[in-house]
């Protein structure tokens, strides 16, 4: 399985989920369904802006576990 690994970077880079909620311009509850891996889908323009905020790449992003 693949999950968002985003909190993680969040903490190494000393920001927090709502600066990144600020950011992203979601609405509480998709930006929340995402960072706890509660969705099925995310879109690129998404992945993209989280990269360029947390100066990483997609592979930072996520990790692959045998959930």
């Amino acid at each position: 399985m693949i999950k968002l690994d985003v909190l993680r970077l969040l903490e190494e880079r000393g920001k927090t989920r709502y600066w990144l909620y600020k950011q992203l311009g979601m609405s509480w509850q998709n930006f929340s369904r995402m960072v706890n891996n509660q969705t099925k889908s995310i879109r690129y323009k998404n992945i993209e802006t989280m990269c360029l905020l947390l100066d990483c790449t997609p592979n930072d992003l996520f990790l692959i576990t045998e959930d």
